[in-house]
């Protein structure tokens, strides 16, 4: 079973090469983020006609997920628990069933820019929320995955750059340990556990040739509970995409597993 995560920075803009990259890649499930629309306005019809089953947490103009699956969606569930309050669109899951049940969990976790400062706050106490619910996921002893755009550079080798990045929210000793806080739960990051080399990124900025540079950094990340994990069989990022017509300023990256 092929699972991708994508940040599309928009469903109106990605309208052409979403599908595009869903025909050469052929994926099972694909979790989606920042599609930046409503549910009513999402193009859900154009996916179910490529044979996905369609979940939407949508907002308009902002944020917003997305799940798109070849396996019928169970037990779908939008929001990240833990504040009520909280109106952003930046978490949903569902349950597939194949040989085994697989719970998806898709996220935009939140830039945090500027900081110091309150979105910065939000970040950090979203991130808090995160960890109680991966410490769930993770008592339940089945296989489970959290992936999305985590807004977190894990490590110096995940950018080209990394002096650039040292006052950035993406970068920031608390952001960094927020992140292992919920890795250190007892979650495999998937691309570090078969690709331990630098060099591999997931986003480059629209800016100053950063695609033509490879100024790039590794923010996208599928989180495997131990039980997914040992199903891992293979990992990759479509980094070719960020060259393509009308790219999105990040690429898919996915996990293969025997399911």
């Amino acid at each position: 079973m092929k699972i991708a995560t994508f940040n599309i920075n928009g469903i109106k803009a990605r309208a052409e090469a979403l599908p595009r990259w869903l025909e050469a890649a052929a994926p099972d499930i694909v979790l989606l983020q920042e599609i930046k629309s409503m549910d009513d306005a999402f193009p859900a019809s154009l996916f179910e006609d490529m044979g996905y089953n369609v979940a939407v947490h949508g907002q308009k103009s902002f944020n917003g997920v997305a799940i798109l699956s070849k396996l019928p969606l169970e037990d779908v569930r939008r929001g990240l628990p833990g504040d009520p309050e909280d109106e952003q669109a930046r978490w949903i899951e569902a349950t597939v069933v194949g040989r085994r049940a697989l719970r998806l969990c898709g996220l935009y976790l939140p830039n945090g820019n500027p900081a110091p400062g309150p979105k910065y706050d939000y970040k950090l106490a979203w991130m808090e929320r995160m960890r109680a619910r991966a410490a769930e996921l993770l008592a339940a002893e089945e296989p489970a995955l959290m992936a999305g755009d985590y807004n977190i550079i894990p490590q110096a080798e995940d950018a080209a750059k990394p002096e650039a990045w040292r006052e950035d929210a993406l970068f920031l000793p608390e952001s960094r340990a927020a992140f292992r806080r919920i890795l250190n739960l007892g979650f495999t990051e998937a691309f570090r556990a078969r690709e331990p080399r630098p060099g591999h990124y997931s986003f480059w900025d629209y800016q100053a040739g950063a695609w033509a540079r490879n100024n790039g950094i590794r923010i996208d990340h599928v989180l495997l509970t131990p039980q997914a994990a040992d199903l891992l069989t293979d990992v990759g990022i479509d980094k070719e995409v960020r060259g393509e017509d009308k790219p999105s300023d990040h690429v898919p990256v996915w996990v293969e597993l025997d399911l």
